[in-house]
This record gives C-alpha cells, sequence and structure tokens, in this order.
C-alpha cells in the first residue's frame, strides 16, 4: 500500500522572507514566530507546536551560512540521509539565546530566579497640565522586603533548611511536549529554602504591601497615553527591584482641543459684532486675551494666536491657538425684531452678500 507524504515547505515561505534576506531579518522573523508559536503561548495546542518546530527548523538550518548554502543549491534534498534538515530539540544551537530573550527561559540550561516584577499606574491629568507640564505626587503600593526577617519569611534566629523539591536551586526540571527547561520552583517561589517557624510580621512570605509616595515630573506636551517610566519604582525584592510604568491619561476640555503643538478652539459671537467687528475676549491656557475681531468676518473664519499654545518638546517654542469664528443666528425674533430684519435685507441688497451672488450664478449656469 502506497503512503501519500506531506511535503516540507520551503524554509523561507516558513518564515516569511524572501530568499536573499539578511541575517538580522531572519532573526527578526523567527523572533516574530516564536513569540507567537510557542507552546508557553499555546498550550494544549498540537498545530501551534507542530508550527513552532517548523520555525524552529527552517531558522536552525537558515542562520547557519554553510547550511544555508547547501539549501539555496538543493534545497531539503540537500540534507537527505543527513537528518541535518530535521529538528532535534535536543540541538537548539542559538535558538535557545534567542528564546531566552522571549521568554525568561534558556531551553536545557539554567533560568536566573526572577527579581521584582514591573507595576503600572494610570495618572490623570488636566488638559492644561498636560499642556504646560507638571509635577504630581502619586500614592501606590507595592510588594517590599519584611524589615523583620530581611526578605527570608522566617522568624528570626529560627531555622531554614533546603527546600525538599528544588534541594536548594530554587527551579526545578520541567517537559513540555518536546521541549525542555528550567523554571522556578514553586513549593519554595524561587528561594530554594524551607521555612520551619514563619516570620509573624510577613507570615512567612518575606514581603509586606507598603505604600510609598513618589514624585514624577512630567514635561509640557505630554500626550495622552504617553508612558513615564520610574526605574526602580516597581516590586522590590531581594534579586531586585522591577519598574513603575504610568500611563497618562488626559481629560477632555470642554473648550480646547490639541492638534498638535497648537490648541483649537470656537468662539461664538453676534450678527452685528461679525458685521461691525469687535473686540473679544479669548480664553487661552494660561489666561484670557484680548483679539479683535475685523468687521465683515465670515462664519468659519480662523484666526492663529501667535505663541498660545504648547510648548515644543526641547525648549523649540511654542505652537500656536487656533480660533474659529462661528456666527450665531438667533434660533427665534420678535414681530418687531423680524420687521428690522426684513428691512436690513432690503437695504442691503445683493451687492452685499457677494458668495451668495456668485453661488446662484453658478447654479443657474449649472442647469440652464
Amino acid at each position: 500500500m502506497l503512503h501519500a507524504s506531506v511535503a516540507k515547505r520551503d524554509y523561507y515561505e516558513v518564515l516569511g522572507v524572501p530568499r536573499e534576506a539578511p541575517p538580522d531579518d531572519l532573526k527578526r522573523a523567527y523572533r516574530r514566530l516564536a513569540r507567537e508559536l510557542h507552546p508557553d503561548r499555546n498550550p494544549d495546542n498540537p498545530a501551534a507546536e507542530e508550527a513552532f518546530k517548523e520555525a524552529s527548523e527552517a531558522y536552525r538550518v537558515l542562520s547557519d551560512s554553510e547550511q544555508r548554502r547547501r539549501y539555496d543549491r538543493m534545497g531539503h534534498a540537500a540534507f537527505n540521509g543527513e537528518g541535518s534538515g530535521s529538528f532535534d530539540p535536543a540541538d537548539l544551537g542559538g535558538l535557545g539565546e534567542i528564546l531566552d530573550g522571549l521568554f525568561g527561559e534558556v531551553f536545557g540550561g539554567r533560568r536566573r530566579r526572577r527579581s521584582g516584577r514591573d507595576l503600572t499606574y494610570e495618572l490623570e491629568l488636566t488638559f492644561e497640565e498636560a499642556a504646560l507640564g507638571v509635577t504630581k505626587h502619586i500614592e501606590i503600593e507595592r510588594p517590599a522586603p519584611c524589615k523583620t526577617c530581611k526578605g527570608s519569611g522566617a522568624a528570626p534566629g529560627t531555622k531554614v533548611s533546603e527546600c525538599p523539591v528544588c534541594k536548594g536551586r530554587g527551579e526545578v526540571r520541567s517537559q513540555r511536549g518536546f521541549l525542555g527547561g528550567y523554571r522556578i520552583c514553586t513549593a519554595c517561589n524561587g528561594t530554594g529554602t524551607k521555612i520551619h517557624v514563619p516570620c509573624p510580621d510577613c507570615d512567612g512570605r518575606g514581603f509586606n504591601t507598603v505604600r510609598d509616595r513618589m514624585e514624577i515630573r512630567l514635561p509640557p506636551g505630554v500626550e495622552d497615553g504617553a508612558v513615564r517610566t520610574l526605574r526602580g519604582a516597581g516590586e522590590a525584592t531581594s534579586t531586585g527591584s522591577g519598574d513603575l510604568h504610568v500611563t497618562v491619561r488626559v481629560a477632555p476640555h470642554e473648550l480646547f482641543e490639541r492638534v498638535g503643538a497648537d490648541v483649537r478652539c470656537t468662539v461664538p459671537v453676534s450678527f452685528p459684532q461679525a458685521v461691525l467687528g469687535a473686540t473679544l475676549e479669548v480664553p487661552t491656557l494660561e489666561a484670557k486675551v484680548q483679539m479683535k475681531l475685523p468687521p465683515g468676518t465670515q462664519s468659519g473664519k480662523v484666526f492663529r494666536l501667535r505663541g498660545k499654545g504648547i510648548p515644543v518638546y526641547g525648549g523649540m517654542g511654542k505652537g500656536d491657538q487656533l480660533v474659529t469664528i462661528i456666527v450665531e443666528v438667533p434660533a427665534k425674533v420678535t414681530r418687531q425684531q423680524r420687521k428690522l430684519i426684513e428691512e436690513l435685507a432690503a437695504e442691503l441688497g445683493e451687492d452685499s452678500m457677494p458668495q451668495q451672488a456668485s453661488f446662484l450664478d453658478k447654479l443657474k449656469r449649472l442647469f440652464d
């Protein structure tokens, strides 16, 4: 009986790169695929595991200059009978370093004990604070080593012995599918020790939750969604501290809108003000200013107030404030007001409305 064999895909196709791709592009492509397909990210997914094996095999061959030359000349046939084109999980070579950077684990090697985790915090700012810059004091709760036991978790003066599960190494060998590696021992949380008498202040955890007050300086022009990192302000452990990532949230403003370094605002004016001109009181980020409205200003006209916008990063000046004029038409008028408006319209005539006259002329030509 004949059995159909499944043809192996082209290695370049597997990695999604052209045949002339340089080594750096190969590495980037493999890192992307490893991040997506790694079994730790896809538990109980045989298809993802097979795809990960395929990508690892492709990268192992193409990252070796000699094997790549052979593959480019002969394809998969270059390795027939030699096994060089098959994936051996015990021979990861340079793949282990790449995977270590992605997942913190060296396959077939040892894993470093975890230092403090990073923490996150959302900081709300007003529109003006974000635009002009501000110094804020924030309070966060974070784990820190217990001062009584100095992070050991054991009551002072009591015995601490070797963890029987990991034999004091703080890590244990694990196997998932075809991949093997070392993981932090859950019995001792990576400490490698067994506590006989827990510390009374931290109940044997080795840490307590503390409330810290911190100062964060935000430069002018910080945008919504920006992240500022405070180094060492995350979880503190005996092996090091993580970072605190502060995400900025800027509240919307009832008058202003940001456009890059410029600020937009809309100012309504009456029909008489637009016709006759006026001096308007206009709000800016820092104070109210006087702005002259020339006679005959049309609705939608934009005026630019130089230097009244947001400071540009690096001290390179400021943006502008863009003031859009909207001519407000009364929604209701009295009988007397209506009579006066009709008299005004008759007095003004068509010559005072050149845009309307031009529109009507174009409309007439379009349909005549």
